[in-house]
């Protein structure tokens, strides 16, 4: 029996939802943004087996669909008895996910430093740590301002996967009133519109924050 939904409470709902979207995106970027910096560190150490632990990290994450990853958190963990909810399987997915991409971003921010700065703060008898801490990183910081807040972009949008566990943000929301409405075009078009809400204003900041510090473009 079709349920009678005003456009009102579809559009309440689905802000509702879009509210957990963004604090699902939040928790994921910034739990993400504090993994990343370990793995970022790990991954430019100096000592091979550390270094090569994080490559494996990253390589992991990166090269494995973000789907297969929630899947294996919510359902193949509870094989060895650990139930996860939704919402933590959803945000430890993400959060993983997410920290995987931005050490590597970071990386690369890092690496691109000229070699002479190294050289330079080394002549000055500067150790590792105070290197990465004075010079290193402000330059890369810099340089890493607009592909970071790019890729805040792709976590919002990460966050359609988590529907496939049963996490109710946008797009399991508007999936659930589709089927109690039978308007799949009306309520997957506010969907489309709400991502569009959340990721528009990311994507010209990021734009515009790469203009701004001359960062190289990339796609």
């Amino acid at each position: 029996m079709m349920m009678t939904f005003t456009l009102w409470d579809i559009i309440r709902n689905l802000a509702i939802s879009g509210l957990l979207t963004i604090v699902l995106s939040v928790a994921a970027f910034v739990f993400g943004g504090l993994a990343g910096l370990a793995v970022l560190f790990a991954r430019i150490s100096k000592i091979r087996a550390i270094n090569a632990s994080a490559r494996l990290y990253i390589e992991m994450f990166q090269g494995t669909p973000l789907l297969m990853q929630l899947f294996i958190l919510f359902f193949g963990l509870s094989l060895f008895g650990l139930d996860l909810p939704a919402w933590l399987a959803a945000g430890v997915g993400l959060t993983l996910f997410t920290s995987a991409f931005l050490a590597e971003i970071w990386r690369g921010c890092v690496e691109s430093v000229p070699r002479g700065q190294w050289e330079a703060s080394t002549s000055l008898a500067m150790t590792y740590a105070e290197q990465m801490r004075h010079v290193i990183l402000p330059q890369a910081m810099r340089m890493a301002i607009a592909p970071t807040v790019g890729f805040a972009v792709q976590v919002v949008k990460g966050t359609a996967v988590t529907s496939i566990i049963g996490f109710a943000e946008l797009t399991k929301t508007g999936s659930m009133l589709s089927n109690a409405t039978y308007q799949p075009f009306l309520l997957y078009s506010l969907v489309a519109l709400g991502y569009f809400i959340l990721c528009y204003p990311l994507s010209w900041y990021a734009q515009r924050l790469e203009r701004k510090v001359h960062a190289p473009r990339t796609n």
